[in-house]
């Protein structure tokens, strides 16, 4: 089953608890965190605080995405404060190795995320260290873009790469995903779909994880 993770980003800030009760009653798999820090991508978001406070209000697993530069610096912090799944960019952190180990090692799952136009062969060597995979299919720091096409023949390349490796790892695809995209991006081997304007700008989020769900079927 394709899972679905609802990104925060774009929530009601000033009601995030409200929005993340949506999301239970949507029966989401993920709550999907966009941490930027406005150096790695161009866009200032959120950070300890808000994963803290939402992990207060809720037991869904929270899926944290680092877009900051040296994510190493702040795993544990992020574990501390709530995350179950931490994920950190291949561009951004020079020894992706050891920071993908420094993640396990707080007990949370560790992930490498890839921008659009990073290549596969930048995780070839690190699918023992993951739990997943994250192809960016929009160019990250801000919600509401297209889907890049290009990214649909990386995400069936990527699902080869791992099931020649013999590992269970989930492929999370983030950008541009509404009830449009969504079946091509599960078919192409997605499991994990990232969604946030789709969701949240939705007149009923509720509803539009489910229209998102069925258009997967």
């Amino acid at each position: 089953m394709v899972k679905i993770a609802p990104s925060i980003l774009s929530a009601d800030f000033a009601d995030m608890a409200a929005g993340v009760k949506l999301m239970e009653q949507a029966g989401v798999e993920y709550l999907h965190c966009d941490v930027m820090d406005g150096v790695f991508v161009p866009n200032i978001t959120f950070g300890f605080k808000m994963i803290e406070d939402i992990r207060k209000k809720t037991s869904l697993p929270m899926d944290v995405h680092l877009m900051i530069d040296k994510p190493e610096r702040y795993v544990e912090r992020f574990a501390e404060a709530g995350a179950d799944i931490i994920t950190v960019h291949v561009e951004a952190t020079v020894h992706l190795q050891r920071t993908l180990q420094a993640i396990r090692q707080c007990g949370k799952k560790a992930g490498a995320v890839l921008n659009p136009a990073t290549p596969l062969e930048m995780v070839k060597y690190v699918l023992d260290d993951v739990e997943m995979i994250l192809l960016m299919s929009v160019n990250p720091g801000y919600g509401g873009q297209g889907f890049i096409p290009a990214v649909m023949g990386k995400i069936t390349e990527l699902k080869e790469m791992i099931h020649a490796h013999g590992k269970e790892i989930e492929i999370e695809i983030d950008g541009g995903v509404n009830k449009e995209t969504a079946a091509g991006i599960a078919a192409a081997g997605a499991d994990v779909l990232v969604a946030g304007s789709a969701v949240f700008s939705a007149p009923d989020p509720v509803q539009a994880v489910r229209e998102l769900r069925e258009s997967i079927k």
